[in-house]
C-alpha cells in the first residue's frame, strides 16, 4: 500500500514546484514590465519632451512622438519581462502568432492602414498644423489634435468633428492662415445710376481707414459684373497675421462703414426684384358667377 502511494506523492510534488516556478516566473514578468514602465514613462519620455520642446517641434508632431514612445517602452516592457522571466518560448510563439495576426489583420483593415498612412503624411506636412483654420469639402474648422487615426476639428458652432485622415490626405484642404497675409474680397452691387468712379472712392477710403486692412498692398476695387439690377464692384484687401486677426470681423466693419458712407452720399445698393407680366383670362361662366356676386353684395 505505502509503494502505491509514493508515485502519486511524488506527481504532487512535482505538480507544485511547477506551480510554484510558474509563479515566480509570472510575477517575475510583472514586476520587471512595471519597472521598465514606470522607468520609461518617468525618464524616457520625459527626456523625449525635453528634446522636442528644446527644438521647438510643433505640438503636430510631439504630441505624436510622445505617444509613440510610449508605445515603444510598452513594447520593450513586454519583450525584456517575457526574456527575463523565462518565457522564451512563448516570446516566440507569441512573435510568430504576431506575424500571422498582422498579416490577416492587414488584409482585413485596409481602411485603418490607409488612415494610419494618412496620418504619418499629414503629421509631416508642416503647412498642417494643430492651431490651424482649415476648409474642406464645405466644411470648416480649427485643428485640435492629429492623430495617427483621425484628425479632430472644431467648427465655428464649436462641434467636434472626427474625420479619417484617409480623408483628408485625399482631398484638397484650404488653409487660410498658413501664410503671413491674406487677401479678402467681398462684392458690392450699386445701381446702374450710381457714380461708379464715387463709389470705388468710397470702397479705397474705407478700407484705408480700417485699421485692420494693410495699406500694402493696396487695396483694389474692379467691376466685375453687370448684373440684372446691380453693377458689381468687387473690393480685394489683404489683412496681416490671419492666424491671429478676427478677419471676419474686420470684414464686417469694412462693409458696414461701406454701407454707412454709400446711404450718407446716396449711391443705392440695390437688391434683386423680379417683374411678372401676363395676363389671366376668364371663362364666361366664371364671369358671370362672379358678377352676380357683385351685384348682391352691393344690394
Amino acid at each position: 500500500m505505502l509503494l502505491q502511494q509514493i508515485p502519486f506523492q511524488d506527481q504532487i510534488d512535482q505538480l507544485g514546484a511547477q506551480a510554484f516556478q510558474l509563479g515566480t516566473r509570472i510575477v517575475t514578468l510583472i514586476a520587471v514590465v512595471v519597472v521598465i514602465y514606470l522607468a520609461g514613462r518617468l525618464f524616457v519620455e520625459r527626456v523625449v519632451g525635453r528634446v522636442l520642446e528644446s527644438r521647438d517641434v510643433e505640438p503636430t508632431l510631439r504630441k505624436p512622438a510622445l505617444k509613440a514612445t510610449r508605445a515603444g517602452v510598452v513594447f520593450l516592457a513586454l519583450v525584456v519581462g517575457l526574456g527575463v522571466a523565462g518565457f522564451g518560448d512563448l516570446l516566440t510563439a507569441a512573435a510568430t502568432l504576431a506575424a500571422a495576426l498582422t498579416l490577416a489583420v492587414g488584409f482585413a483593415s485596409r481602411d485603418v492602414i490607409s488612415n494610419l498612412v494618412g496620418g504619418v503624411f499629414l503629421i509631416s506636412d508642416p503647412s498642417f498644423k494643430i492651431g490651424d483654420w482649415v476648409e474642406w469639402d464645405g466644411n470648416a474648422g480649427v485643428i485640435e489634435d492629429i492623430s495617427f487615426r483621425v484628425t479632430r476639428v472644431r467648427t465655428f458652432n464649436n462641434e467636434l468633428v472626427t474625420v479619417p485622415n484617409s480623408t483628408l490626405a485625399n482631398t484638397a484642404i484650404t488653409n487660410p492662415v498658413a501664410k503671413d497675409t491674406l487677401r479678402v474680397t467681398f462684392p458690392f452691387g450699386i445701381g446702374y445710376d450710381d457714380d461708379i468712379d464715387r463709389a470705388r472712392e468710397i470702397i479705397v477710403e474705407e478700407a484705408e481707414r480700417h485699421g485692420g486692412i494693410l495699406d500694402d498692398p493696396p487695396t483694389t476695387v474692379r467691376l466685375t459684373e453687370l448684373g440684372a439690377s446691380a453693377v458689381v464692384l468687387v473690393s480685394r484687401f489683404w489683412i496681416d497675421d490671419p492666424s491671429r486677426a478676427d478677419f471676419v470681423k474686420t470684414r464686417s466693419e469694412y462693409v458696414q462703414a461701406v454701407k454707412e458712407r454709400f446711404d450718407e452720399e446716396g449711391i443705392d445698393m440695390p437688391y434683386d426684384y423680379r417683374q411678372l407680366t401676363g395676363s389671366i383670362q376668364v371663362d364666361a361662366d366664371v364671369e358671370e358667377v362672379v358678377s352676380e356676386a357683385m351685384a348682391d353684395g352691393e344690394s
